[in-house]
């Protein structure tokens, strides 16, 4: 049978205590399908978005013990959407699975998804939660509340509870490559693109080791970020906003003529002016980000500059040889 490769992308930031624990998980993992599927190799691409750890360090020492790991470090921390592009782009395999370190994202369920996968049912296998055991209850609230509203207002259905953690087929890798967007929201590309996709259900799983680096305000910009990436209905809230306070307006003015009656106070024009001028700041602020994500796609920037790999790593250490 002829040989297929899996490669297994990792985004990594800062994580140095968890980085042992995965390896070992990993390994168990896939010497446990070679045996099973004696036609099935494997790489291990993991990209350091920018850690400022020993991450790096533990990455250089796998790719010298093993060939199979493999690893791009970044000039800087450019996000986890850049760390899994790279890792996209990179790849070297017939099959991609992106996954996280702090194994909240179980590598056990890689067999299974590759099974899915490869039976030509599915061109791509997901994970998807069931619970949020161990999440603060309010970032569970706002989470539901994200997938609420972006269903409503996008023309993309983005399934609730979906993580970024999935195994993929070459063509659905290069129809994700095709979307070139800066700006990028990966949930809503790869519903975007279609393809058959099979979700696998799971109880949510905490942290190995480490801290996430994930808090409440960045989760509330990612969450922005996909909404805008997804959708152009908070510009039409604008228009709304104009027709309800014109037709508030009038409606004053048709009640004061027939009443007869002076405009009813101070109070009332100094609240109707603070609520006209939030809803004006609100409507521009808007446009103002819509604005700044076409400026920030029209500037052409590389999505994530790479500042070493094990090829450039081992030069350094033939030239330091020598």
């Amino acid at each position: 049978m002829e040989k297929e490769l899996i490669s297994i992308i990792v985004p990594c930031y800062n994580e140095q205590e968890v980085l042992p624990l995965f390896r070992e998980e990993i390994l168990r993992v896939t010497d446990g399908m070679t045996e099973k599927y004696p036609h099935l190799e494997f790489e291990f691409l993991f990209i350091n978005d920018g850690s400022r750890d020993a991450t790096l360090d533990i990455l250089r020492d796998y790719s010298q013990d093993d060939s199979r790991f493999r690893y791009i470090s970044f000039s800087r921390n450019f996000g986890k959407e850049a760390g899994m592009l790279a890792g996209l782009e990179h790849l070297r395999g017939d099959y991609a699975v992106i996954l996280d370190a702090d194994l909240q994202h179980p590598p056990e369920f890689i067999p299974q998804m590759y099974e899915y996968v490869s039976s030509g049912a599915y061109d791509c296998a997901t994970t998807k939660r069931t619970s949020r055991k161990g999440e603060p209850k309010l970032l569970s609230f706002f989470s539901k509340s994200f997938y609420r509203v972006i269903n409503k207002i996008s023309q993309t259905r983005i399934e609730e509870s979906t993580s970024d953690f999935r195994f993929m087929t070459r063509q659905m890798v290069d129809a994700i490559l095709s979307m070139q967007e800066y700006n990028r929201f990966s949930k809503g590309i790869f519903s975007w693109v279609g393809f058959r996709t099979y979700y696998i259900e799971y109880e949510n799983v905490e942290r190995a080791a480490g801290k996430t680096t994930w808090n409440f305000w960045k989760l509330l910009k990612y969450a922005f970020d996909g909404i805008m990436a997804f959708s152009t209905a908070p510009l039409y809230l604008s228009i709304i906003m104009g027709i309800i306070f014109l037709i508030l307006a009038i409606a004053m003015a048709i009640s004061t003529l027939i009443s007869g009656e002076a405009m009813w106070g101070t109070p009332l024009i100094v609240t109707l002016v603070c609520l006209i001028g939030g809803v004006q700041l609100f409507c521009t602020g808007v446009l103002g980000q819509y604005l700044a994500k076409t400026y920030m796609e029209v500037k052409k920037r590389p999505k994530y500059i790479i500042a070493e790999d094990e090829k450039i790593y081992q030069q350094i250490i033939k030239k330091y040889k020598k």
